[in-house]
């Protein structure tokens, strides 16, 4: 919304001229609901999608489950540890051994040589180690659990980037609605500058009062560049989310859903506890270091080779021997404290969900609490304040119209008003930060 200066030049009366100046309209008050606010102009990229890209969170999200460099780097990382269950199960390679028997051939009368055949004696070898009973199995369940751990934990980072791209659109939004509120603020002093000159010139108004009619517009458009600093700000930081260069044009941001009235404290606490991704991971972080315990318990237990022998001694009929190996456990000392070590992991394992546990009541019960004196100061903001200011800038504008009130009055009155919509703008943004914590930290959209 801008006023034109030339229209305002037309052939009507002072009076009206004046009326048409101040009569630029504020946002309506609302009892119940979120009040749309203006939208800013933002240059867009030509795109061929019903949602351009910038526009909503949901497709900056889209965009970046598949873009972000982070997260694909987690998403190989969780795969390779799928990978690995395979393989944890599987037996040792076999080992082949070739023994050349009498190689100098000092039995036979003859020359020294490293051919198979030419030699006393040849032996052909082949070893399979074998791990003990059980070991296998607990080696493919470890390897599981860390997988499912791998897979909570991928989880655990998509909602951590979802946040903080969120957040990123949140910043962007924010800034978008107060170029909107600082253009209608100027196109408001740029008529009380108009109102105020005709006064002046007309004996009414002292110089003065049009001096600090251009002093406010002059600080108005030096907010402006502010604004648009941030505005940049935020689309780099998006761009930067999305593997984009930083200057790529985003769409502007349309208006957010709904946010819900309320939020039960004790319900919030009960869903994170059973959908966090983090709080899963640990989960199976204890069962993989409890199996790890009782692979390590194993280990008590000796492991196996068995070998089959080819013979070929030169010039006579080949053979055949049957091998049977068994490692014998001596190393005690290090066993146990590999016992100790895998027990304490354990601990370590039942600590870390403990703490996890607790870090998310914690961080629910804050967020809980921004949310709420949000949604309090909104409720108070657009029920109360914002009509008492609307009237407020409605008398002073007509007691300015008929001399009762000076130039400063009317500033103020319009000044109060502006600052009302601002910080109606930013409980909306602080409910909404809240808002996206805690859906992270419940693991789901609210």
């Amino acid at each position: 919304m801008k006023a034109s200066s030339g229209g305002m030049r037309m052939h009507v009366p002072r009076s009206l001229l004046l009326l048409a100046a101040l009569a630029i309209p504020g946002i309506p008050a609302h009892a119940q609901g979120d009040a749309p606010l203006p939208h800013a102009t933002a240059v867009t990229a030509p795109t061929t999608t019903a949602t351009p890209l910038g526009a909503d969170i949901g497709g900056l999200l889209d965009h970046a489950r598949n873009t972000n460099p982070s997260f694909a780097a987690q998403r190989a990382e969780t795969a390779a540890a799928r990978e690995r269950v395979d393989s944890a199960g599987a037996l040792p390679d076999p080992n082949v051994q070739v023994e050349l028997m009498d190689f100098t051939n000092e039995m036979r009368g003859g020359g020294t040589t490293l051919v198979p055949g030419r030699v006393g004696e040849t032996r052909y070898r082949f070893i399979q180690p074998l791990p003990g009973w059980g070991k296998r199995e607990l080696q493919s369940r470890t390897a599981a659990a860390k997988a499912e751990q791998a897979t909570a934990g991928l989880d655990a980072a998509w909602l951590d980037l979802a946040l903080t791209i969120k957040q990123a659109w949140l910043r962007y939004y924010a800034a978008d609605r107060e170029a909107a509120l600082a253009r209608e603020t100027l196109a408001l002093l740029g008529g009380l500058e108009e109102a105020t000159l005709a006064r002046y010139r007309q004996g009414l108004a002292p110089q003065q009062a049009v001096l600090r009619a251009q002093r406010e517009i002059t600080s108005q458009r030096l907010a402006q560049v502010g604004i648009e600093q941030r505005r940049r700000g935020a689309v780099a930081a998006l761009n930067g989310l999305l593997a984009r260069a930083p200057h790529e044009p985003l769409a502007a941001p349309g208006e957010p859903s709904a946010l819900p009235a309320a939020l039960d404290l004790a319900a919030l606490v009960a869903r994170a506890r059973a959908a966090n991704p983090a709080l899963a991971a640990d989960e199976r972080g204890i069962e993989a270091a409890r199996l790890e315990r009782e692979r390590t318990w194993a280990d008590r237990y000796p492991d196996y080779s068995i070998g089959v022998t080819n013979n070929r001694p030169r010039g006579e009929d080949q053979s055949w021997d049957l091998m049977f190996e068994v490692m014998i456990p001596l190393q005690q000392s290090a066993r146990r404290a590999r016992e100790r070590e895998a027990a304490y992991m354990v601990t370590a394992a039942d600590a870390r969900r403990a703490a996890t546990g607790s870090r998310l009541a914690g961080e629910i019960g804050a967020a809980w609490a921004n949310f709420t004196s949000a949604r309090e100061t909104q409720r108070l903001l657009r029920g109360t304040l914002l009509p008492q200011a609307q009237a407020t800038r409605d008398a002073t504008r007509a007691a300015f119209e008929t001399g009762r009130a000076d130039f400063d009055a009317v500033l103020e009155a319009e000044r109060q008003l502006v600052d009302t919509r601002m910080n109606l703008l930013q409980s909306e943004v602080e409910a909404r930060m809240a808002l996206f914590e805690i859906e992270k930290l419940v693991g789901e959209s609210l």
